[in-house]
């Protein structure tokens, strides 16, 4: 079966965490047995993990290129092989595998998904007579036998399974839409999108871990109609975000408001939002200091400090409570109140130092997985750094955390550049200074994406850092300028990072 994430991004640990990857020079079934159950088990909610037997892995824990491989005369027997082995797990479970091509060599790779019934066991040894099973779970890179405390938190935590991953028997296969199904599967640059359309649409969700439940009634996982469904809310009341802007401020002037509510997949909802802030919110400032040839730049809000908090509230929300995301835009800051607040496992301490909030249980991982696979979120705890990171670089004071004792609400809330104020819509369309200074660097603008498209015409596989070597900028700026040029739908990325390629589509209007 085709995997859900382009090969390229495994060997190079892209997108999927490092310590869900295993590279394995040859085929030794009971350690690789330990490592499929202790990715079964997942016990850190993270979504199970993949081994690619036939690579071996480097000093810097990536894929050693060329790659070994293995015997393409022995992949049949190794396959059947497997059926044996994976009649052993008590209870039973399959994991996926898919040879794939590298380096004109054959490579197995097994996707071991969490499963649904755990905990599992596996014998020692699956190729010994005797079946001595243990339970194993991940502790770092490696695989390991749980014991004593660590066997009583799997049994506990295994029976927990996140919302996003347990099946829904009111989501039909008609609630699926095809179209953004297959968006997604050409950003990731998985082999799916080939044969998405050639084969009944619940082989495609199974392939991807999207139904559960046994062959007679199989069902589609919640992930899936937050993913690919344009109407996500039949199912989860309030999957929305509601947007309401005070331009004279909550206190001061609270009749004076404008609201905007965003629905759609939870990718759509991130876009719509963040198109809204983006075109009516954000305004960069130009400071000319004298005696000094540059000026001084700087935003009232980083962007990408506030899609990193939109996305972590769209993530960590909980869909079961009938409550919408609220962003909430005053003068001298905006708010983003979820529900609920952090798990508790985060002490109370280090939500109001706000430098890190580090959690072990992930109300969506899975959803988690696809917003990582989009280039949306990191993962692995790097919300809260990722915001206060882009503020500082932008010369903005810090953000702040609270939640309430009973963990009911969390709000984020980010200040604006000491050296701006917000702008209504009104104000930025009609404002008049620096007019030839705003026109110089449109022109500039204009100069700079009119090269980034003709530099991708001549080379469609042309790296970030080559285009920011060539005009002259930093790789920030040419993101910059990438984010317009898709948004306008001159160009797109047809596959991801790694064996991908751009496309420019049309040239942009005459007036542009």
């Amino acid at each position: 079966m085709a995997l859900p994430i382009n090969i390229t991004d495994l060997l190079n640990k892209r997108k999927i965490e490092g310590d869900r990857i295993e590279f394995k020079k040859g085929w030794n079934p009971a350690d690789i047995y330990h490592s499929i159950c202790a990715f079964a088990n997942d016990l850190d909610n993270l979504g199970g993990g993949y081994i690619l037997v036939g690579v071996e892995q480097d000093e810097n824990g990536l894929a050693k290129r060329p790659v070994t491989g293995i015997n393409i005369e022995a992949l049949d027997g190794i396959l059947k092989q497997m059926v044996g082995f994976n009649n052993m797990f008590d209870p039973f479970y399959l994991p996926r595998t898919s040879v794939e091509e590298v380096d004109e060599k054959p490579v197995l790779v097994i996707w071991a998904p969490s499963g649904v019934n755990r905990p599992y066991a596996v014998p020692v040894d699956v190729t010994t007579k005797l079946k001595k099973l243990k339970y194993y779970v991940r502790s770092g890179s490696s695989s390991i036998e749980a014991k004593g405390e660590v066997l009583d938190e799997l049994r506990d935590m295994a029976n927990r399974i996140p919302f996003d991953e347990r099946p829904n028997p009111d989501i039909k296969e008609s609630d699926i839409s095809m179209v953004l199904l297959r968006d997604y599967l050409a950003a990731v640059g998985s082999k799916l999108e080939a044969s998405l359309f050639t084969q009944p649409l619940a082989v495609t969700l199974d392939q991807m871990e999207l139904m559960a439940g046994p062959t007679e009634n199989r069902m589609i996982k919640n992930v899936a109609a937050m993913m690919f469904c344009e109407h996500p809310e039949k199912f989860f009341p309030y999957t929305q975000v509601e947007v309401v802007v005070f331009p004279e401020g909550k206190i001061k002037n609270p009749r004076n408001f404008t609201e905007k509510t965003f629905k759609g997949s939870i990718p759509q909802i991130i876009k719509q939002t963040m198109d809204f802030l983006d075109t009516n919110i954000l305004f960069e400032t130009v400071q000319k200091v004298s005696g000094q040839q540059e000026a001084i730049r700087f935003w009232n809000y980083p962007y990408d400090a506030l899609e990193e908090a939109v996305v972590n509230s769209l993530y960590h929300r909980d869909y079961l409570q009938h409550e919408p995301v609220e962003i909430t835009i005053e003068p001298d800051g905006i708010s983003i109140l979820n529900c609920p607040g952090p798990d508790r496992s985060i002490p109370m301490s280090a939500i109001k130092k706000g430098d890190i909030l580090k959690s072990r249980r992930y109300r969506n991982r899975r959803l988690g997985d696809f917003l990582k696979e989009l280039d949306l979120t990191e993962g692995r705890s790097t919300g809260v750094p990722t915001i206060q990171e882009k503020l500082a670089a932008n010369g903005s004071p810090r953000a702040t955390f609270e939640t309430t004792e009973d963990r009911l609400t969390f709000l984020i809330y980010i200040p604006s550049h000491t050296g701006c104020g917000i702008k209504s819509t009104t104000e930025k369309t009609t404002e008049k200074n620096h007019v030839s200074s705003e026109k110089t660097t449109q022109k500039t603008t204009q100069k700079t994406t009119q090269k980034i498209r003709e530099m991708m015409k001549a080379n469609s596989e042309i790296s970030i850092e080559e285009l920011a070597a060539a005009c002259g900028i930093t790789r920030d700026g040419v993101n910059y300028h990438i984010k317009n040029l898709k948004k306008e739908n001159i160009i797109r990325r047809v596959g991801g990072d790694k064996g991908g390629h751009w496309e420019v589509i049309k040239e942009p209007d005459s007036k542009a």
